[in-house]
Parts: C-alpha cells; sequence; structure tokens
C-alpha cells in the first residue's frame, strides 16, 4: 500500500473510531514545526493553520442561522500530511476530516464528511491567503480565506458554481484560534 493510501487510511479510520490524530501520535502538542525531512518545502507556510480552532460559519440555505464548531489542524508523524479535523453544533452541516499534502500535481486536500462525501482539492497558502478549489462540470468550488496579521482569525468564503461562469457565495467561514 502506498504512503499516501495508508495515510488517508489512517487519517479515515481516526475520525470513524472519534480517535483524535495526536492520540496515534503518542500526544504529541499541536504546534508548529516542521522536520528536516519535510518533503515538500510549499507546506511549510500551513504551518499558520496549526492549532485549535472555533469555527461560526453561516450559509444561504439558513440565513438567520449561525453554525458553531471547532476545527484541529496538525501535523501527521513525519509532517508531510498535515491533517484537519472540523465539527459543527449543526445537524444540516456535515463533520469533516481533511489530509493536505503533496502530489505529483502540487498541494491537494483530501475531503471527507460524515455523509460519506469524498472529494480532491488543490489547496495553496500564500501572502496570509488560504485558497482551496475543485472545477467539476455541475458542481466547481473556489474557497479564499484571509489570514489577519497576528494569525488568529480566518476570514474565508466559499463560492459555488453550477455552470463554471457564474459563481455565487455559498459557505462564510470564520476560523478563531483557541487561546
Amino acid at each position: 500500500m502506498g504512503a499516501r493510501r495508508l495515510v488517508l487510511l489512517t487519517a479515515f479510520l481516526c475520525y470513524a473510531l472519534d480517535v483524535p490524530f495526536r492520540a496515534i501520535r503518542c500526544a504529541y502538542p499541536l504546534q508548529p514545526r516542521m522536520s528536516a525531512g519535510t518533503t515538500d518545502p510549499a507546506l511549510e507556510p500551513f504551518n499558520t493553520l496549526v492549532g485549535a480552532w472555533e469555527i461560526e460559519a453561516t450559509h444561504p440555505m439558513f440565513p438567520s442561522t449561525v453554525v458553531r464548531g471547532h476545527a484541529e489542524f496538525e501535523w501527521l508523524e513525519g509532517e508531510r500530511f498535515l491533517l484537519q479535523r472540523s465539527r459543527t453544533d449543526h445537524p444540516e452541516f456535515p463533520d469533516s476530516l481533511s489530509v493536505f499534502g503533496a502530489d505529483d500535481e502540487g498541494l491537494s486536500m483530501n475531503y471527507f464528511d460524515s455523509r460519506g462525501v469524498h472529494r480532491v482539492y488543490r489547496v495553496s497558502l500564500s501572502d496570509d491567503v488560504w485558497k482551496i478549489w475543485r472545477h467539476a462540470p455541475g458542481f466547481s468550488q473556489e474557497f479564499m480565506g484571509r489570514v489577519s496579521g497576528d494569525g488568529n482569525t480566518i476570514e474565508g468564503l466559499w463560492k459555488l458554481s453550477r455552470d463554471d461562469s457564474t459563481w455565487n457565495d455559498d459557505l462564510a467561514i470564520t476560523f478563531r484560534r483557541r487561546a
């Protein structure tokens, strides 16, 4: 089994069993770090995301509802993959697990959620702008989040296109680093 498939399988099992990744890694603390063995320096900007965050989100389908939740970002042992686990307090919004890493085409994010959805996105993080995107006929998505100067807040917006020409606001989300 290839290393990438093993990482995805481990991450998915941890999510399904509700086991924190850091428990698998002998309870290392959440902290930004990169080892000398990192395979792609393009992942280094993602250190900005490492840690625990509170989430607030709004969606056009629920205009008067603010969905709250939390997210944790941490490096998988070896620091070649970044893991994100997100949970919300609203039954209509899925909990999710994402695995960020380098592949033959650049940086990618494999997304899995509690509805059984799996999507593969491209990702970047540079100049305090975090981008996630995928182009698929009938359901293309783009996210852009701006990281605050102190690194403690990310204001982001997902957009959705069903025809690859008209883009509509989809999910507005704010991440606030936990103290």
